[in-house]
């Protein structure tokens, strides 16, 4: 038995079974695989993991650690490691797919970035072939090639790369994304720190003008949970991934709304499993734990965790 909720809203029993009292004598990899043989998991999905070229990932992880504006708090990166150590503990965790979310802040970088993608995801089979865009002349053009090359997921930073998502530059961007189906994970909530473009709004119009795009809100569009849920609602093809959300770290600060925890039940086909990893100032079972807090069930838990994912991006099992 678990709980629905935390401490800042009352306590609610949940028919959610959950280990108990492990955390002092196993390590991380077998506490996952004990969340996992609970909720009947043999593997997890997760759309929203970090792998970048060392250099961009070097001073992403500078910015965190300077906590800078865009961040506003201390930030410990808990998974510091070079990449194939990196890989090899997603794998280790029992996390059979995962992306490799990577953005551009400026122009004349993410043709680039999506090379270097493309050549990870050819070197790791597990990952899903990401690539990414700005509004730019030729994003038209390497999104295309991307789509050509086989990319299966992208990623739009609309808060680190502050642009709006309705820049006529993006326009075709956002026809070639909308036709081909492919998911976009989009950073659009105002979280951790607002952004100029950031917010509902801006991606009310863009699905008024592409209302067939198929849009992944990152971090379930914290703090603005109940707008994005409603965008969920209302658009067949938006989901929401969970990264970060219901977290210690998070709750302090943007608590997810008690009267909107319904909602996750309604909505549980369009939740995915995210965890920001490896870019997270705490253990990766916890981002697991805390689904386990606003669970309905073991059916939602399985949902978001991989089935929801497997039938998104046409997974086997």
């Amino acid at each position: 038995m678990t709980w629905i909720a935390g401490r800042k809203r009352g306590i609610v029993r949940s028919p959610v079974p959950r280990i108990h009292g492990y955390g002092h004598v196993m390590n991380e990899a077998e506490r996952i695989a004990g969340f996992r043989s609970v909720h009947g998991l043999d593997h997890l999905v997760d759309v929203h993991t970090h792998f970048m070229p060392r250099r961009v990932m070097d001073k992403v992880w500078a910015y965190f650690d300077s906590a800078g504006p865009l961040i506003g708090r201390p930030w410990p990166i808990t998974y510091r490691h070079d990449e194939e150590e990196r890989v090899a503990r997603l794998r280790e965790f029992g996390v059979a797919r995962f992306t490799a979310m990577l953005y551009p802040h400026k122009p004349a970088m993410a043709a680039w970035l999506n090379s270097w993608a493309a050549d990870f995801a050819s070197r790791t089979p597990d990952c899903l072939h990401t690539a990414t865009f700005y509004p730019e002349s030729d994003a038209k053009d390497y999104v295309a090639s991307a789509l050509e090359a086989g990319a299966r997921v992208f990623k739009s930073h609309i808060q680190v790369g502050d642009y709006s998502p309705l820049d006529p530059l993006l326009h075709d961007v956002w026809g070639l994304l909308e036709d081909s189906g492919v998911p976009i994970v989009v950073h659009c909530g105002s979280g951790p720190a607002p952004g100029a473009h950031t917010g509902p709004a801006p991606m009310h119009e863009l699905l008024r003008r592409f209302p067939r795009l198929t849009v992944i809100v990152a971090h379930m569009g914290m703090p603005e949970y109940r707008e994005f849920l409603d965008l969920a609602q209302q658009y067949e093809r938006v989901y929401l991934d969970t990264t970060m959300a219901f977290t210690d770290f998070v709750e302090k600060d943007t608590p997810f709304p008690p009267d909107q925890l319904p909602r996750l039940d309604a909505l549980r086909e369009k939740i995915l499993l995210g965890s920001d990893f490896p870019n997270i100032p705490y253990g990766y079972i916890h981002q697991l734990e805390a689904l386990e807090r606003v669970a309905p069930d073991s059916e939602w838990i399985r949902a978001v965790c991989r089935a929801n994912a497997t039938a998104l991006f046409g997974l086997d099992g």
